[in-house]
């Protein structure tokens, strides 16, 4: 298990929900990118319920070996963030490993959560043995001035790819990392 930590902020591996909280944290933390216009998956408004089962789905695929998921908490101990390394690929595709659904409440963010949430995610996507990572996000988004700024290659972007939560077309940019 990933503990890191400082006075301010611990990350953590979630293996699963032990705390029942921890669910609501989750939930509430997509919900929070959703409203702020984030293009993860979702449409807005969405439910609790959703984003519940979304998290229980989640931790089954943790719970089965098929990815990681990462927290960041506050010294509080709420979750300010989350990221996730999913590791299944194909039996070609060992090598490699997707980053997705890096999310941080809109009250934690500009304080270097996704950063360190990132740096997390690679160490842990090393330590299993991967040597290629790659991501999508919304093309234009705060989120690829970041990918970039960390050392993220530019695949290319795919026009249409995907719906803002309020319904309008964006496209989505890919991104790979090597790691050595």
């Amino acid at each position: 298990m990933l503990t890191a930590s400082n006075r301010s902020f611990a990350i953590e591996q979630l293996s699963m929900l032990e705390n029942p909280a921890d669910l609501a944290a989750l939930s509430e933390v997509l919900i929070d990118c959703v409203e702020g216009g984030a293009s993860v998956s979702f449409m807005s408004p969405l439910s609790r319920s959703r984003a519940d089962a979304y998290w229980q789905g989640v931790i089954d695929a943790v719970g089965s070996g098929e990815r990681m998921l990462l927290v960041m908490r506050n010294a509080g101990g709420r979750i300010m963030g989350t990221v996730q390394l999913v590791l299944a690929q194909a039996e070609n595709q060992t090598h490699r490993g997707d980053i997705a659904k890096l999310l941080v409440h809109r009250s934690a963010r500009c304080r270097g959560v996704a950063t360190t949430l990132m740096q997390a995610a690679e160490e842990c996507a090393h330590h299993a043995g991967k040597t290629l990572l790659v991501l999508d996000t919304a093309t234009g988004s705060d989120a690829e001035h970041l990918y970039q700024s960390w050392g993220w290659n530019l695949c290319g972007r795919i026009p249409g790819y995907a719906l803002w939560p309020h319904g309008s077309v964006c496209s989505t940019t890919i991104f790979y990392k090597t790691l050595s």
